[in-house]
C-alpha cells in the first residue's frame, strides 16, 4: 500500500520528523492528538482547540456507538458534521474497554460481548462491527480492534491476547480493503499488543507489518505497569514495525514520557491527562505540574506559563484561576483545559523544530531534567 506517511527528517530508531496526509487535511508529527471522548474535548469548543494548535482529535468508538449511536451519527453527514470539526479524527476501536470495562465484558474468540455502563444493554463487538462503527464515524483513522491485557497478566494471557489481535487485524484489514476504505482515502492502524513480554512485542509488530496497514500503533502501555517497563516495550516494538509508517503510542503520557518516546521514534500520541487534570485544578508548567489549589498560589499575579501564547496564560493570573477552581467555577475548567491542551501541543511544536535543527537529544535531556527538578522540589 502506497504511504501517506512523509519523513521530512527520516530515522528508522530515533526522533524523525514527518507529515501524515489524511482526507482532512495534513497532520505534521511528533504531534499530541487531544481526546474527544463523547464527540466532544471537555471543556473545550472546536474553535478553541483550533485556536491551540490542534491539528487532530480523537472520537472513542465504545462510547459514540453506545450514545448516540453510529446510525443517527451518519445521517449528520459523520462525526466532523456532527460535533463541527473540520480536521482529521482518529477513532479508536473500542479495545481499550476490554482492558477498562473488565467487569461488564466478556471476550471470545469471535469478538467481545459487553454490557452497556448506561443501561445494561448487551453488545458484541467484532472486527466487522469495529469497522462498520468507524466508517459510520467517518474516521480518517480507524484502529483495529485488539485486546488489551491487564498488568500484570501471564505470559500465556499476554499470548492469547496477542493471537486474537493479531486474527482480529487481519479480518479488520481484509473487511476495510473489501469496502474501498482505502480507495477513498481513509486509513487503518493495526495496534501491536504484547504486555510485557519483548519478544511477543516483536512478534505481534513483525506480524503486522506484514499485513501492509497505512500506520501502526502500540497499545497496552500505561495500563499500571513502571514507566521504564513503559518506555522498554515501546523500545521493543519500534524497530519492527515499518519506517515509512507513522507509529502511534495510544494513552500516553506525561511531556518527559512523550519527548522520550519521541526520542525512540514514535510519531502520534493521546491522552486525557491535559483536560482531566484541568478539572481538578492542575496546570503543566516547563517547571512541572503545579496544584493551583494550593495556597501559595492565592496572591500570585504571575500567567501559568510566562510568554506562552495562549488565552489562558495571557490573560489571567494564577491567583484568579486558583480562585475559579476552589469555587469550582465552570469556566476555570475551561482554562485550565485551554492552557494544558496548548502547553501539550506546543511541546510537540518545538520537538518538531529541533528534530529538523538536529539538536533534539540535548534539547529534550535539558527539557526533561528542568521539569522533573520542578517536580521533586515541588512534591
Amino acid at each position: 500500500m502506497e504511504s501517506s506517511f512523509q519523513l521530512k527528517v527520516p530515522a528508522s530508531n530515533g526522533p524523525r520528523r514527518g507529515v501524515l496526509k489524511t482526507r482532512h487535511g495534513e497532520i505534521q508529527t511528533p504531534i499530541f492528538m487531544p481526546v474527544g471522548t463523547q464527540g466532544t474535548v471537555k471543556a473545550m469548543t472546536c474553535n478553541q482547540l483550533e485556536e491551540v494548535g490542534a491539528q487532530i482529535i480523537l472520537g472513542n468508538t465504545y462510547h459514540l456507538n453506545l450514545r448516540p449511536g453510529p446510525e443517527l451519527i451518519e445521517k449528520f453527514g459523520g462525526l466532523h458534521n456532527f460535533m463541527g470539526w473540520d480536521g482529521p479524527i482518529l477513532t479508536d476501536s473500542g479495545g481499550f474497554q476490554v482492558f477498562s470495562l473488565a467487569k461488564i465484558r466478556k471476550i471470545t474468540e469471535d469478538g467481545i460481548r459487553f454490557q452497556s455502563h448506561i443501561d445494561g444493554t448487551k453488545i458484541f463487538l467484532n472486527p466487522e462491527s469495529c469497522f462498520r462503527i468507524q466508517r459510520s464515524l467517518g474516521s480518517d483513522i480507524a484502529m483495529v480492534l485488539d485486546e488489551c491485557p491487564p498488568f500484570p497478566c501471564s505470559e500465556e494471557d499476554s499470548r492469547k491476547a496477542l493471537e486474537r489481535t493479531i486474527r482480529w487485524a487481519q479480518q479488520f484489514r481484509d473487511i476495510a480493503a473489501a469496502d474501498g476504505f482505502f480507495e477513498r482515502g481513509h486509513h487503518a492502524f493495526g495496534i501491536v499488543q504484547g504486555s510485557v513480554f519483548e519478544d511477543q512485542r516483536a512478534e505481534c509488530a513483525q506480524a503486522l507489518a506484514q499485513m501492509d496497514f497505512p500506520g501502526y500503533a502500540i497499545g497496552g502501555v500505561s495500563v499500571g505497569e513502571p514507566e521504564p517497563e513503559m518506555l522498554k516495550q515501546v523500545a521493543a516494538a519500534i524497530p519492527h514495525l515499518p519506517a515509512d509508517k507513522p507509529r502511534y503510542v495510544m494513552g500516553v503520557g506525561t511531556p518527559p514520557q512523550l519527548l522520550k518516546m519521541i526520542g525512540l521514534g514514535a510519531d502520534m500520541f493521546d491522552c486525557v491527562m491535559p483536560t482531566r487534570l484541568a478539572r481538578h485544578g492542575s496546570a503543566f508548567t516547563p517547571d512541572g505540574l503545579i496544584n493551583l489549589r494550593n495556597n501559595r498560589f492565592k496572591e500570585d499575579p504571575a500567567p501559568l506559563v510566562e510568554g506562552l501564547d495562549n488565552y489562558t496564560c495571557r490573560k489571567f493570573s494564577r491567583a484568579y484561576l486558583r480562585h475559579l477552581n476552589m469555587a469550582n467555577e465552570i469556566t476555570g475548567h475551561t482554562l485550565l483545559s485551554l492552557h494544558n491542551t496548548h502547553f501539550f501541543l506546543d511541546l510537540m511544536r518545538q520537538a518538531r523544530e529541533h528534530i529538523e535543527a538536529g539538536d533534539y537529544e540535548s534539547w529534550s535531556a535539558a527539557w526533561i531534567a528542568r521539569y522533573e527538578a520542578g517536580e521533586a522540589e515541588d512534591a
